[in-house]
């Protein structure tokens, strides 16, 4: 008789097993009930009416999703290919389920195509120095796009940009030129300090009648110490002025 009521007792314990359900603590469930939604449950043990209610699991960990390479035209006709990253999550379990099929494939696929739009608009050397601005208008406009399918964007950073070979090599060349007019630039600034300290030298040594001469008994004094063999005769400054005139 007990074997008689056996399979019986089986799919009774299997239709129980099948309607509680565990969720950990960063889970959610999205419990429908005859095809009509009922409420976000969790976490922790969920009793399911069996036959009657069907759940779907949600994540709510913080997702990091890469964007692979794109083919983007600046706004000066330069052709680059961008990569970048999204972090989100999902904010609202039952917009995450109910408002669009697959939420991870619709935000991959709305950041690839904002990447593009977005870095179409600027020029090359805001691209390059203005990264961050760039980075906070992609957050800004991804964010407003997904907020109806209950994803949160918290942060998108561009990863890597690529740039033509002849482009590189241009940018080089600029990058030497801008090092070799800044290196001109500070010897031409130092030889104007040095002239306008020569000349306020020379107008120290006019304006003084002693101060020449004990310019002219220091530089002796200088060549005679430096153990050389170098003879030199002294001869009055006045004396030479007598000639000069």
């Amino acid at each position: 008789m007990a074997l008689t009521f056996l399979p019986f007792i089986v799919i009774i314990a299997m239709i129980l097993f099948s309607a509680v359900k565990i969720l950990n603590e960063y889970e959610r469930g999205v419990v429908f009930r005859l095809g009509k939604f009922t409420d976000v449950r969790g976490p922790g043990l969920i009793l399911l009416i069996p036959g009657l209610e069907k759940m779907a699991k949600i994540d709510l960990r913080l997702i990091t999703m890469d964007v692979p390479s794109q083919d983007i035209i600046s706004k000066d006709n330069v052709t680059l290919k961008v990569n970048g990253v999204v972090y989100f999550k999902v904010s609202n379990p039952e917009r995450a389920i109910i408002s669009v099929e697959n939420y991870y494939h619709a935000t991959a696929q709305i950041a690839q195509t904002t990447l593009r739009s977005v870095i179409g608009q600027y020029e090359l050397d805001e691209i390059l120095a203005q990264r961050d601005r760039i980075n906070a208008r992609l957050q800004e406009i991804l964010d407003e796009l997904t907020e109806p399918w209950g994803v949160k964007i918290t942060n998108v950073e561009v990863k890597a940009i690529d740039l033509p070979s002849e482009m590189q090599r241009a940018m080089a060349k600029q990058a030497e030129a801008e090092r070799e007019k800044r290196a001109k630039i500070i010897s031409a600034q130092g030889e104007f300090e040095a002239a306008q300290k020569l000349s306020e030298a020379a107008k120290v040594l006019s304006s003084e009648k002693d101060a020449i001469t004990l310019r002219f008994l220091e530089t002796m004094r200088e060549m005679s110490g430096n153990g050389n063999s170098t003879t030199f005769l002294p001869i009055p400054v006045d004396f030479l002025n007598k000639f000069i005139k």
